[in-house]
């Protein structure tokens, strides 16, 4: 009996989702590209300069995955959050994390009713449709742990029950640099649960010069009305997973991945969630663009915010650099050395 590679088995999985996705009728009753424009240019109007940043954080809300937004205090991570989070007519919870944040503060807890003699449950802030988790590594692994089954299920159990979480459901966490004083490192598993991870970096000085000048009368983020509706958004998603993607992208993207599982350089390769994150992050990026297909940069300029994250470079590449900036450098590396398909 002839058993199948882990390759083909892998590029099995991602044709299979993209059958079941393509199989949908999705009948949109709006002007999808004209509507995901109107949400950019809403957003922009509070985050000025970051045009791609913006673009990036609807990507990965069509493509239906969770945010991770990482970058010095002050830059604008929690700004370009509540931004996406109004711009949405969705239901939004922010939870502020600290060292004493506990894991009931986020997800909830039973409580026990006297008069009526029974536990009654309390839902926590995770019961929203968007969650903004900021810094996020203030908390402890305990505390962080607690979103791993909503990121990853859409639900969470307590005593033994499990309970849905709304849809869509999206997590939004920024997050500083874990050299800063007071952070927790993130853990891998927890890393890989966020489909792209984005730095903000400094405005230019004309965009900084807009920004104090927006602010100089009525908060800019209070004037942001929503754009899309709860409907128009699970729409969006469906038809950011019906995005027809050739096999030879696929085979191309899973170079990529094979490649990371096999350098030298690394520890720990990418795993199948985070191929699979890849290839609807991609999907997702063709539909922003206005198009129903994929081609080869949709994967290759998403390569770095979504796989970066989930690797680790052992420590005799990194050395006492930065481990995000060389993780970078060897996805750059084999993005180099793997042939793009025509």
């Amino acid at each position: 009996m002839d058993i199948a590679s882990p390759k083909s088995l892998m590029r099995d999985w991602i044709t299979t989702e993209s059958d079941n996705a393509s199989a949908l009728e999705t009948r949109v009753s709006f002007d999808a590209s004209a509507k995901i424009a109107e949400l950019k240019t809403a957003i922009e109007t509070v985050i000025r300069g970051k045009s791609d940043t913006v673009k990036k954080a609807l990507v990965c809300l069509f493509a239906n995955g969770h945010l991770l937004i990482e970058d010095v205090p002050g830059i604008g991570k929690t700004t370009l959050a509540r931004a996406l989070a109004r711009a949405l007519d969705l239901s939004i919870q922010r939870i502020q994390f600290t060292s004493d944040l506990l894991p009931s503060d986020v997800i909830g807890l039973s409580v026990f009713d006297q008069r009526s003699g029974e536990f009654e449950w309390k839902p926590g802030p995770i019961f929203a449709n968007i969650v903004l988790a900021d810094e996020i590594n203030r908390a402890t692994p305990k505390t962080q742990s607690a979103l791993l089954e909503a990121m990853a299920e859409e639900q969470v159990t307590v005593d033994g029950v499990s309970r849905r979480l709304p849809l869509p459901f999206m997590v939004v966490a920024t997050q500083n640099p874990s050299e800063h004083h007071g952070t927790y490192p993130l853990p891998e598993s927890q890393l890989d649960r966020f489909m792209l991870r984005l730095q903000m970096g400094y405005p230019s000085l004309d965009d900084e010069r807009q920004i104090i000048r927006d602010r100089s009368g009525a908060n800019p983020e209070d004037l942001i009305e929503p754009v899309l509706s709860q409907l128009e958004v699970r729409e969006l998603q469906s038809l950011a997973a019906a995005v027809r993607v050739d096999d030879a992208l696929v085979d191309y993207l899973l170079a990529i991945v094979d490649a990371t599982r096999l350098s030298e350089h690394l520890e720990l390769g990418v795993s199948p969630r985070g191929a699979l994150a890849l290839y609807r992050i991609a999907q997702a990026n063709a539909l922003v663009e206005g198009r129903a297909y994929c081609i080869a940069d949709d994967i290759k300029s998403l390569v770095l915010p979504c796989f970066a994250h989930r690797i680790i470079v052992n420590a005799r590449s990194a050395g006492m650099r930065n481990r995000s900036r060389e993780a970078e450098q060897v996805l750059t590396d084999i993005l180099g050395r793997t042939e793009v398909p025509t």
